[in-house]
């Protein structure tokens, strides 16, 4: 068991159809050993899934509607990029398939790795599409990430998500882009992490951590609540949130060839891994100190989708995320660029482990909304 991991009490289980299991304490099996996660994608996800030429349809749907709300705008989209293979792709699908006018908006948060960067600058050149790029105020994003860390908490990388996505939002409303496409797709993303391994872009939580361990005020952080979100921009300025890579075929191996050979796109270890810092908290934070290794979401929703065997995924599982030296010299790297010792992030790390319920949120309020949303039909995928 990794330092610090309570004892769930449970005996340990692994989901006999992908390989989930009782590292995430919520989970339940069925008689027959099938994860909650599995039953919840053949019964709700799959059959409500638009593929082929219902897909095709849809899409050819959804384009024209955005073209024509976009008409004489100088953009009808926009896109948040990461340099990944999911965003990659969906600009040369709403450029080249969906003839759509997209502006791409990037977040500098401080750790993208230089592939990451120069992903990005092929896709952006080869398809001729402007971009924008926010710079994050780098000692206010120090500052929180900090505080995330002296707090205990599993979900580091939240402060570097909610900047991307708030930011994403802010600037789509602030200059009237009514449509915000996102590479979010049911081939790699049907599963959720358990709201223990990833907690949401709660601002109450966010602004209590930085409250009680923060130092420097956020005064240009760029910040967007859930109800800002779900409810001002969605409900009442019309913002519309689409998900084009559900109506195509994306295999993301056959995807990935693809980017590379027509982009000269280059391909990361593991998903999320065009960060440093995300590549750190993912293959060495999180199983270290809470026992989360985030490879079994990601493997399981390829076995689902059929581009991954389960006894593939198992062999992989064996292995560490990432070389154990790399995980040092991340670790090394990151101390240094946040301004601490080595030995006082350490320090950090070893500390007694808590979750959002040790301090304020709004999970109450996220869980109703998911409930409406998923009886509306407008979220399909589990969610805890």
């Amino acid at each position: 068991m990794p330092r610090g991991v309570k004892d769930n009490h449970r005996k340990y289980q692994i989901c006999t159809n992908c390989v989930m299991d009782t590292s995430d304490s919520r989970i339940t099996f069925n008689e027959k050993g099938t994860c909650d996660f599995c039953s919840d994608y053949f019964d709700n996800i799959l059959p409500n899934w638009k593929q082929g030429i219902v897909g095709k349809d849809e899409l050819k749907r959804i384009s024209y509607q955005i073209r024509k709300a976009g008409k004489g705008k100088k953009y009808d989209c926009i896109i948040g990029m990461s340099g990944g293979v999911d965003s990659s792709y969906l600009c040369y699908i709403a450029k080249n398939i969906m003839h759509l006018r997209p502006l791409i908006y990037c977040v500098d948060t401080g750790w993208n790795l230089n592939v990451a960067v120069e992903n990005i600058e092929r896709i952006v050149k080869a398809l001729d599409l402007d971009m924008y790029t926010e710079v994050v105020d780098w000692r206010e994003m120090r500052d929180l990430q900090i505080a995330f860390f002296k707090a205990q908490v599993p979900y580091q990388d939240l402060p570097q998500d909610h900047a991307i996505f708030a930011g994403l939002y802010n600037y789509a409303m602030k200059n009237g882009i009514k449509y915000v496409l996102t590479g979010a797709n049911n081939a790699t993303e049907c599963i959720r992490p358990p709201i223990e391994w990833v907690y949401q872009n709660d601002l109450t939580f966010i602004k209590d951590i930085h409250r009680k361990f923060g130092t420097v005020p956020l005064k240009t952080f760029p910040m967007c609540s859930i109800l800002k979100y779900r409810g001002y921009y969605t409900c009442l300025r019309g913002m519309k949130r689409v998900a084009p890579l559900n109506f195509v075929k994306y295999d993301k191996e056959k995807v990935k060839r693809f980017l590379q050979k027509e982009f000269g796109w280059q391909a990361y270890e593991n998903k999320h891994y065009e960060n440093v810092f995300t590549r750190w908290y993912e293959g060495y934070y999180l199983p270290y100190k809470f026992g989360y290794d985030k490879r079994r979401v990601y493997f399981s929703n390829e076995i689902l989708v059929g581009t991954l065997t389960r006894e593939e995924a198992l062999k992989e599982l064996e292995q560490d995320p990432y070389p154990p030296k790399m995980q040092q010299e991340d670790k090394e790297y990151i101390a240094k660029k946040l301004g601490i010792s080595t030995t006082e992030f350490e320090r950090m790390i070893d500390g007694p482990n808590k979750t959002f319920e040790d301090y304020k949120n709004s999970w109450g309020m996220i869980q109703i909304g998911t409930m409406i949303l998923r009886k509306l039909g407008i979220e399909k995928k589990k969610f805890r």
